[in-house]
């Protein structure tokens, strides 16, 4: 399905796409990087408005999300098309799509009226943009939230952090929670890696934080492009500058895409990542794709007690109120 991608501005024959940081400038015909959105007659237009490639349900611990309604479920939703390129992409068969198919696109027709319908159906604690990156299909999701909104369900972007300040804006009213991606801290893993750049995921990281929206980060480390403990340090450092309090999820490598010959990330990276994390003052790190209790398990900061237990995604939480049952501590996160 096409719809008009309101999110752009009309420069003569030409449209500025103003979803994402790449701000493709798009002649008649043209697509962006994603695939997705092109320019038809000097407006831009969405192909894949209520076309839905992946339809589930989720724990919300899946997204991840570990401060965020622990326990509940999501509904969780993607369309094709990405506007990055990254060569470890797991859902890469609907991300890149358009984009190795001649700008084709496919999935169910499912308006946003159906989506809220089946969350509340399955009596969902809120909606997940996911599976492929969500600004790319922003006028699709925007009007989604904003039904779910007014249902009192909550959204939730799983994201590579590419938004630009007006999606942002646009979006906070509806907009409850984001897990954005940040995949390095060097611009030039970003651009051979990913067909991005690093600085516009730092101020979006930046500035979802100041808007109030809740964040999770998650880092996949990769053997061998990622995982020098430098690397994770600043990594570690620029969370914390913004806020000791910001979970971030260290997730393991499986080999993927584009990937397929480097090696799952070794168990003792994780940990020693898991260790810098906490040395550089996150007081809350967490391990994935890879159970481990203790790597996943949220631990009261004042007196260390298990208030949130995880095994994969089981949850047994003990938070009362949103704080430490045994020492009252308040614990950031969205809790009801």
């Amino acid at each position: 399905m096409k719809a008009l991608a309101w999110l752009s501005e009309s420069k003569n024959s030409s449209v500025l796409c103003k979803a994402c940081a790449q701000r493709c400038v798009l002649k008649e015909g043209e697509y962006g990087k994603c695939g997705i959105r092109v320019n038809e007659g000097g407006k831009l237009y969405l192909t894949t408005y209520g076309l839905v490639s992946a339809l589930n349900l989720d724990p919300i611990e899946k997204k991840p999300l570990y401060h965020f309604l622990p326990g509940s479920m999501s509904l969780s939703v993607g369309t094709v098309g990405c506007n990055f390129s990254c060569q470890f992409c797991q859902n890469w068969e609907i991300s890149q799509y358009p984009q190795s198919h001649n700008h084709e696109v496919f999935g169910e027709e499912v308006s946003p009226e159906e989506i809220v319908r089946l969350a509340l159906h399955y009596r969902a604690s809120s909606i997940s943009y996911t599976y492929n990156e969500p600004v790319v299909f922003f006028e699709f999701a925007h009007d989604t939230m904003k039904l779910a909104k007014e249902k009192g369900i909550r959204n939730v972007f799983v994201t590579s952090g590419y938004e630009t300040r007006e999606a942002i804006d646009t979006a906070l009213p509806y907009l409850d929670a984001m897990n954005i991606d940040l995949k390095s801290f060097s611009d030039d893993f970003y651009r051979k890696v990913c067909g991005a750049r690093l600085k516009p995921v730092l101020n979006t990281i930046e500035y979802a934080c100041q808007k109030g929206i809740w964040v999770e980060i998650t880092t996949l480390l990769i053997p061998g492009y990622n995982d020098s403990e430098e690397e994770i340090r600043n990594i570690a450092r620029f969370i914390a500058s913004l806020s000791r309090d910001i979970p971030w999820h260290i997730s393991r490598f499986f080999p993927a895409y584009r990937m397929l010959d480097v090696k799952p990330t070794p168990v003792e990276r994780l940990r020693r990542a898991y260790e810098i994390g906490k040395e550089e003052g996150l007081r809350f790190v967490y391990v994935g794709n890879y159970w481990d209790e203790d790597l996943e398990t949220t631990f009261c900061p004042s007196c260390g007690e298990r208030v949130i237990e995880r095994v994969g995604y089981r949850v047994r939480s003990h938070i009362k109120e949103g704080a430490c049952p045994r020492c009252g501590c308040r614990l950031p996160g969205v809790w009801t």
